[in-house]
Parts: C-alpha cells; sequence; structure tokens
C-alpha cells in the first residue's frame, strides 16, 4: 500500500505545486489527509519514509508525516478548497468583509437619524449659528452633501426621519444577511448577494446622476463587479451550466480526481505497451 520515497525527489505525482493560497490555508487550518479504500489510489497518496508512514494533504499536495486523518470511499473524500474554489472563497469572504463595513456605516446612520429627530432645534440653531462663519472664512461647508442631506432631514418631518430610520435599519439588515451568506460561502448566500445587489443598482445610479464622487463610482462599481462575478463564476441561476457544471468543476480540482484520472491514463498506457498483458 505504501512506497519508499526516494531521497530528495518530489512527492508530488499528479497535481501543480500548490500556490501560497494552499499553503496558507493549511497553516492556519491544518493539513487535510485522506487514505482511500481503493489500493491503487491509495499508493498514489501514500508513502514511507525513514521517520515513518507519510500522505498527501488533499489541499496542498504536500506529504504529511503519521497515518491519515480520516479514511474510506474515496467518493466519501471531504470536499476542500483549493484551486480556483480557494480563491473563489478569498474573494467572497473580501466582498463579505465590505458588506460588514456597509452594514456597521448605515447602523451609525440610523443612529445618527434617531439622534437627531431627539435634538432637531439645537442641531439646526448649531447649524445657523456656525454656516455663515465658515462662508466667511471661505469654506463653502453648505455645499458639502452631508450637510445637505442633514438640513434637508432636519427640515422634514419627525414621522418622515422615522420612516428613514427605518429604511436605513433595513438596508443594514439585508448587508448583514448578504455578509453572513457570503462569508459561510454559501449557494443561498451567493444568490441572495446578486438579488439584494442588482435591486439597489438603479437607486445608486440615480446617485450617480445628481452627482459623480469617488465614494458614489467606487460604491457602485463593485456592486456591478460583485454581481457580474457571482452569476458567471458561481455559474447561478443556469448560466454556464448552472448548479451541475459548477459541482463538476470543483470535483475536477480535487486532489483525488485529479490522481483518478493520473491512474487512469497510466492504465491505459500500459495497456497499450503490453497489449496482452
Amino acid at each position: 500500500m505504501t512506497t519508499t520515497l526516494p531521497s530528495g525527489s518530489d512527492p508530488r505525482q499528479g497535481a501543480a505545486p500548490a500556490s501560497r493560497w494552499e499553503l496558507r490555508a493549511c497553516g492556519r487550518k491544518g493539513h487535510a489527509t485522506y487514505a482511500p479504500d481503493e489500493p491503487d489510489l491509495a499508493e498514489r497518496l501514500s508513502g514511507r519514509t525513514g521517520s515513518g508512514e507519510v500522505w498527501r494533504c488533499l489541499r496542498c499536495g504536500d506529504f504529511v508525516l503519521g497515518p491519515a486523518k480520516a479514511s474510506g470511499p474515496a467518493e466519501e473524500a471531504p470536499l476542500v478548497l483549493r484551486g480556483k474554489a480557494l480563491r473563489s472563497a478569498i474573494v467572497l469572504r473580501v466582498l463579505a468583509v465590505e458588506r460588514v463595513l456597509r452594514a456597521l456605516l448605515l447602523a451609525l446612520a440610523v443612529y445618527g437619524v434617531l439622534r437627531f429627530r431627539a435634538s432637531r432645534a439645537s442641531i439646526q440653531e448649531a447649524l445657523a449659528r456656525d454656516l455663515p462663519a465658515f462662508r466667511a472664512s471661505g469654506i463653502r461647508v453648505d455645499q458639502l452633501a452631508l450637510v445637505r442631506d442633514l438640513q434637508h432631514a432636519l427640515a422634514t418631518q419627525p414621522s418622515r426621519l422615522t420612516l428613514i430610520a427605518v429604511l436605513l435599519a433595513g438596508y443594514a439588515a439585508i448587508e448583514a444577511v448578504e455578509a453572513l451568506g457570503l462569508w459561510l460561502l454559501s449557494r443561498w448566500g451567493e444568490y441572495f448577494a446578486v438579488v439584494a445587489t442588482a435591486i439597489f443598482l438603479p437607486l445608486e445610479v440615480r446617485e450617480l446622476t445628481k452627482g459623480v464622487t469617488v465614494t458614489r463610482a467606487g460604491a457602485f462599481v463593485i456592486n456591478v463587479l460583485a454581481v457580474l462575478y457571482l452569476l458567471f463564476a458561481k455559474r447561478l441561476f443556469g448560466l454556464r451550466g448552472g448548479r451541475a457544471a459548477y459541482d463538476a468543476e470543483r470535483r475536477g480540482e480535487q486532489l483525488l480526481e485529479v490522481e483518478r484520472s493520473a491512474l487512469g491514463s497510466a492504465m491505459d498506457a500500459d495497456r497499450k505497451h503490453h497489449p496482452h498483458g
């Protein structure tokens, strides 16, 4: 079942060298070793050194000293994030962090609206007192979008401020759910993120028509790219073969599948050279 690894040989035989992402993932989570029940396949994944038995990690492909952490039929081997799937997971979690930041900013906005609603008079007095001083110094602070929005909000009825707070809170909740689904790398999270983000794109376009700023343009570009990436990379809504093609692509990246394919190719080549063997 095991083979001796020649001194100085490269133990990786059927897969491309691990990238830094696989190595970092193994550094954080530990190696994922598995002993398949199929003898020929197990032989390709195992070896023996002077220090004892070694098994290849299903994620990074390196040989790891000691017995495999799990065993069973190759079909029941755990799916690990490696290759394209691992890089995709990193992208999704970066998006999840960005969604968390948005949710926090929106939560602060809710707090601000409710706080301003309770002290509208004092804030209006502060604006009336301080804005002329800023104008006299040459700082056109009243032309800033944030100040204009604040003045407009303070001029509205308390009931409208409550509605604004409720809408902002709902938006923050949507961003939080998006962040959770993307961080968990769940299929529902990907669908939710695409639908929720796409729904708000017309509103972002409307804001851009009022005035292009770095923040607005940056947020719009990020959201458009996120929608396109999720749709095509994750094959959502049946695109590029849908879920079946996505699952087949991920299985094809698994080390066991790579080794199974290499083993089949080796057996076919052997039969060609020894047709009557």
